[in-house]
């Protein structure tokens, strides 16, 4: 089945409105710009030739930020939402609302999407020399002072209120309470840890090999997307997603507004990474793998020292049954911390269990919610 009518299919019957619920996947793909009912800019900030961790210059560099609400008068009512694997600023839409912890009509809510996203720098919309596969690796740290500049030159922020994420977010929190902490209100990771583990690494590894193993891709310098390998990829990459008892339980039938069978499910996470450019997949995953908050010439790779020296609250928020990040790395992670509250969320939904879109995760999203509700009332 053609992918557009797929979606269309799954997507029939519902308004634009459930639709930003039921399907945040591919909002991007089959609806044009929602109305918002608080102020909200898009633009895109230009970091000119930016110089990485690793000393190799990302030529033209920029970020693509989404921005909710205003900003207060002295700009304390700020709220980082960086974007996660296979995401962008449209998924993150689906975590505000009004009376939402990220309530846009109280705070102001910066999202900046990742580097290698496809909608900030990318191997897909960079200039050669660094196109496709030439793109340069790029670290958490170098996510973080892009974003760290965007606040302070465009914006003139100075302190944090909050910075959240979910997934590679996450793990990009962990990266902003080490570098800028004792400028922020608090750090929220959900889903995410401060380092990528051996068993996380060597899930994605075995992704990776099933997209380059197809011919079509041509070491990243494809004429057209290796969909052989973007299928594949799909397939190892959806098998994670819930744990053996949520596919069990035919919890993944019940996503993206229903699914008739497990044949189903598949062709939509083909349908979601194949909307993506395959030397994109491949650039964030470059970042995730090599994620760890100990990667730093201060902490010489020790990441006991590093996660030690975050000195804000952190809101620690594993999903019960995450096979990507299991309760167990975030509960060694906040022995280490000083001031770290863990709460593991109720949760048969796997990884999604922590996407806080109410169609993905309905109970999961309230309790959240509930939760970052509470530290911020505690640090605004």
């Amino acid at each position: 089945m053609d992918r557009r009518n797929f979606l269309d299919l799954s997507v029939k019957g519902f308004s634009l409105a459930s639709l930003a619920s039921f399907n945040p996947f591919s909002i991007g793909q089959v609806m044009a710009e929602e109305e918002f009912k608080w102020p909200h800019e898009q633009f895109k900030y230009e970091l000119g030739d930016f110089t990485l961790k690793n000393g190799t210059v990302l030529k033209d560099a920029f970020l693509l930020v989404d921005a909710h609400g205003t900003l207060n008068k002295d700009k304390s009512n700020v709220i980082v939402y960086p974007t996660c694997y296979a995401g962008n600023h449209y998924l993150n839409r689906g975590s505000l609302g009004l009376d939402r912890a990220m309530d846009p009509s109280k705070y102001f809510i910066i999202i900046p999407n990742m580097i290698g996203c496809g909608q900030s720098s990318s191997p897909s919309n960079t200039a050669s020399p660094q196109d496709g596969p030439r793109f340069p690796d790029v670290s958490y740290w170098d996510n973080i002072e892009a974003q760290y500049r965007l606040l302070k030159t465009y914006y003139g922020i100075d302190n944090t209120l909050m910075y959240v994420g979910f997934s590679m977010g996450g793990q990009q929190a962990f990266h902003w309470g080490v570098m800028h902490g004792d400028t922020t209100g608090a750090i929220v990771s959900v889903a995410g840890t401060a380092k990528t583990t051996t068993h996380n690494w060597l899930f994605l590894e075995g992704c990776k090999k099933a997209l380059q193993a197809d011919i079509n891709f041509n070491g990243g310098d494809y004429t057209s997307p290796p969909e052989v390998g973007l299928s594949a990829f799909a397939t190892v990459y959806a098998s994670w997603f819930y744990d053996q008892t949520g596919y069990r339980e035919g919890l993944h039938l019940k996503t993206f507004g229903g699914m008739p069978d497990t044949a189903a499910f598949l062709e939509f996470a083909v349908g979601h990474f194949s909307s993506f450019d395959a030397n994109d997949l491949l650039a964030m995953m470059q970042t995730w793998q090599y994620g760890d908050i100990g990667n730093h010439e201060k902490f010489r790779g020790d990441w006991k020292k590093a996660i030690r020296s975050i000195n804000c609250p952190a809101l620690i928020m594993p999903s019960e049954t995450d096979l990507y990040f299991p309760p167990e790395d975030n509960i060694i992670e906040v022995s280490h911390m000083k001031n770290a509250e863990l709460k593991i969320i109720p949760s048969k939904r796997g990884h999604l269990g922590g996407a806080m879109v109410p169609g993905l995760c309905p109970e999961e999203s309230v309790f959240c919610d509930n939760e970052m509700k509470k530290l911020l009332k505690k640090i605004s």
